[in-house]
């Protein structure tokens, strides 16, 4: 019998089915770990909230359960789960271990941020509300319903593209061709170009109309590759959650200098063949095309939906 402290509570460490990585440490008391074993995803007790919370719930990061094991003494569990999104700490890093003790007290970073917290879970008021300003704007929107309508935008897309891999239409559809073919370092060489294009209309170099429908087209492109790219490699859409990485980018507003190196690294992950640095190349995709649609006032959910109305019209999707 597991034995819970004075508080009811058990530490818990999680791992990384995959790998082994430690991603954190938290606590659960028994109604957490009933609804972990039951739904099959972390929950938690926190102790500075006095409540049960799920892992994800609001970041949309979620830990599907593999394997719960118990330590040789009963107070204590290590849970090895299968990390979908970026990141498990809510700081932003894929762990929460992302420094190193130094010989002087002092820390050493030694992982990269994958998300802004302060976005993501509205850290701040005063952010949230300029947020939520820019979104109302753009879209009529307020950021929890566009992050909603956003992510069903992209599901359908999605499971379009899983379809027409998963069944084969290469005489009829150049997409199903290419998602027969599984040709990684292709999709990676187009993402390349409309990487590049897309900056180019922000920088006034590529114009094709003018910057607002030239965006909107150029990131749809940008989407194509991405999603295309994460459906050969057999991700679901819960593992990389395009929606909340263009919402991140949209919001969070860099430089045209970051945006340069964020593209570079984005193909330099998306170049292997790991799913951890794909994951991760991903969300650096779909966040420049959030960051272009901020950089051309137009709303970040406009590319996806002119990519659903061209399926409309294909009869793709109603």
């Amino acid at each position: 019998m597991l034995k819970f402290d004075r508080q009811g509570l058990l530490p818990v460490v999680i791992q990384d089915a995959s790998n082994n990585e430690v991603l954190m440490v938290a606590f659960m008391n028994q109604e957490a770990l009933q609804l972990t074993r039951r739904s099959g995803y972390t929950h938690f007790f926190s102790r500075s909230r006095n409540t049960i919370w799920r892992k994800g719930e609001q970041s949309g990061n979620v830990q599907e359960v593999r394997a719960i094991f118990v330590n040789c003494e009963e107070n204590s569990l290590l849970i090895k789960v299968v990390q979908h999104g970026v990141a498990a700490c809510h700081m932003g890093y894929r762990s929460c271990y992302y420094r190193r003790l130094q010989d002087d007290d002092t820390y050493e970073r030694v992982n990269e941020r994958l998300f802004d917290p302060e976005i993501v879970y509205s850290g701040t008021q005063a952010a949230a509300d300029a947020i939520d300003e820019d979104f109302l704007i753009a879209t009529g929107y307020t950021h929890q319903q566009a992050l909603k309508k956003l992510e069903a935008e992209l599901r359908q897309l999605y499971g379009v593209y899983l379809y027409l891999r998963d069944n084969d239409m290469s005489e009829e559809s150049n997409t199903s061709r290419l998602l027969q073919e599984h040709s990684h370092g292709y999709l990676v060489a187009r993402l390349a170009d409309e990487l590049q294009e897309l900056a180019d209309v922000q920088s006034g170099e590529h114009v094709h109309s003018n910057r607002q429908d030239d965006t909107i087209l150029e990131g749809s492109q940008v989407g194509y590759w991405l999603l295309l790219l994460a459906a050969t490699a057999g991700m679901r859409y819960e593992d990389f959650t395009p929606h909340a990485s263009i919402l991140s980018g949209y919001s969070e507003r860099y430089s045209e200098g970051k945006a340069i190196e964020q593209r570079q690294d984005c193909l330099s992950l998306l170049a292997g063949n790991a799913p951890d640095t794909n994951i991760q190349g991903l969300h650096l995709g779909f966040a420049l095309i959030g960051w272009a649609c901020a950089e051309a006032k137009i709303s970040p959910l406009a590319p996806v939906e002119f990519d659903l109305e061209q399926m409309r019209r294909k009869g793709l999707v109603r």
